[in-house]
């Protein structure tokens, strides 16, 4: 007989164990199916394990780099194998912590591949056999993959997905990162500051395309400055594998092919949704396989919902967090819960984040999207060379912009490169999320000394009050 739920969620990373989380608070019987490991993508092979190994490569720069602050290091070495060994130990810590989660909140843990048979209705094939489980609301978040190149597929040896490129049985010596969105410039970051000499090639006009202009362009200058070479505009037309390396045949922007060698190659050119083989064609609409939700996270079939990176962008784990409280919640009302009162995403108000040297924050609309959109803008820059905390953390390059609408003051977007801003971009987000105007963030008091007075400095400067350049 089928073990009866309120709520299954199909998925376990960062938005399906979240969503059983909290179905589970809000008094459903709630199950968790998952084939491979509790947390998913984020917590095993992406989010978190990367960032252990950017840490690692960034106290390796500041190591090298002592002298700036009157400091002596010698005999600097970087263990590959130990940086490496030191993510996989974060991310298996994370792991226990989701277990321990589901255990706490008393929610059942299938292990295995779950397929629909009907609305209602999955079976789960895993290393004990097939079980049959079946509940009124079942959410998907199965997330997604790498694409991969259709004339060179990934191998693990030379040609690298994020997953490869996490776990390397050798340090590349020549790089050649193929796409530049957060993941390919991430690697690459990691990478050059380890050592390794590295290329990036993007198709479009400029790095991080979904940033701001004057991001993109000043991570370029950045980045090359470090020493990557950056090739924009650029297409591959050819892999070619072998035991030793990979040739690569890349079209400029001038229309000339070039061939150059490389040990190995990171394929980062977005990702493909895990929606395939798992019976739901006939329950659900999807656009290039992503399944159409509605802001709930409805489906058009009731009781089937989708969360995550198996729905449409941004593919952020906090999206997909997000979205599993948002669904859980809607759910608990649709089965009577009358205290619950779920609230759409919006997603002009979803933060994104790239971890790269330096880092990148941004939420909302580009200056460029603003005026597309037809607004009348005012837009405020403040460098972070006019900013006393960055100047004494050794880390003056940067700077913090802001959008605002002209006529209401309202904060249309905000856009940071430089140190540490992936932890500032919250009071924007925060800011957006109260629908503030320039006037309260004016009248915020900042603390002194700190990095987040760019912020301030950026709004005041958008209305020609900045004070310090």
């Amino acid at each position: 007989m089928a073990e009866n739920y309120d709520v299954i969620v199909l998925g376990s990373g960062p938005g399906g164990y979240v969503a059983a989380i909290r179905s589970a608070q809000l008094g459903l019987k709630t199950a968790i199916v998952e084939r491979e490991l509790l947390g998913g993508i984020c917590l095993n092979w992406g989010c978190i394990p990367t960032k252990a190994l950017l840490r690692s490569a960034e106290i390796y720069h500041y190591m090298q780099h002592a002298k700036d602050y009157g400091l002596a290091a010698k005999e600097i070495e970087a263990d590959l194998e130990a940086v490496v060994k030191r993510s996989r130990g974060v991310a298996k810590q994370l792991n226990q912590g989701v277990t321990h989660l589901m255990k706490k909140n008393k929610i059942a843990v299938h292990m295995g591949v779950g397929t629909f048979k009907n609305a209602n209705t999955l079976e789960v094939k895993g290393d004990k056999g097939t079980e049959t489980i079946s509940a009124k609301h079942i959410i998907i978040a199965t997330g997604a993959r790498a694409r991969d190149l259709p004339f060179a597929p990934a191998d693990g040896k030379r040609v690298w997905t994020y997953r490869h490129a996490m776990t390397p049985k050798e340090m590349p010596s020549k790089l050649l990162v193929i796409g530049s969105g957060a993941i390919g410039i991430e690697f690459a970051s990691f990478y050059k500051d380890m050592g390794a000499d590295v290329t990036v090639v993007e198709m479009l006009d400029r790095i991080v395309p979904v940033e701001d202009k004057d991001v993109s362009t000043f991570l370029e200058k950045q980045l090359t400055k470090q020493g990557m070479t950056i090739r924009t505009g650029a297409a591959l037309e050819e892999l070619k594998v072998s035991d030793t390396g990979v040739s690569a045949k890349i079209k400029g922007k001038d229309g000339k092919v070039e061939s150059s060698e490389f040990s190995h190659v990171i394929v980062a050119i977005g990702i493909q949704p895990n929606t395939e083989n798992i019976g739901i064609e006939k329950l659900v609409e999807m656009d290039r396989g992503f399944i159409q939700i509605d802001p709930y996270g409805r489906t058009r079939t009731k009781g089937v919902w989708a969360i995550g990176d198996c729905a449409p962008g941004p593919w952020l784990a906090h999206k997909a967090s997000h979205e599993g409280v948002t669904a859980a919640e809607a759910i608990a009302q649709e089965l009577g819960n009358e205290d619950v009162h779920p609230h759409p995403l919006d997603r002009n108000n979803i933060p994104g984040c790239t971890y790269c040297h330096p880092q990148i924050a941004s939420v909302g609309m580009t200056e460029a999207k603003a005026k597309e959109a037809g607004y009348e803008v005012k837009v405020g820059n403040f460098p972070f060379i006019g900013n006393g905390k960055a100047i004494a953390l050794g880390e003056p390059e940067g700077f913090v912009k802001t959008v605002f609408d002209a006529k209401t003051g309202e904060l249309l977007g905000a856009h940071m490169i430089g140190a540490e801003v992936t932890e500032m971009i919250q009071g924007y987000v925060v800011g957006k999320t109260l629908e503030t105007t320039e006037a309260e963030l004016m009248n915020t008091v900042f603390p002194h000394p700190t990095i987040s007075e760019t912020m301030h400095e950026s709004v005041l400067g958008a209305y020609g009050r900045a004070l310090h350049i």
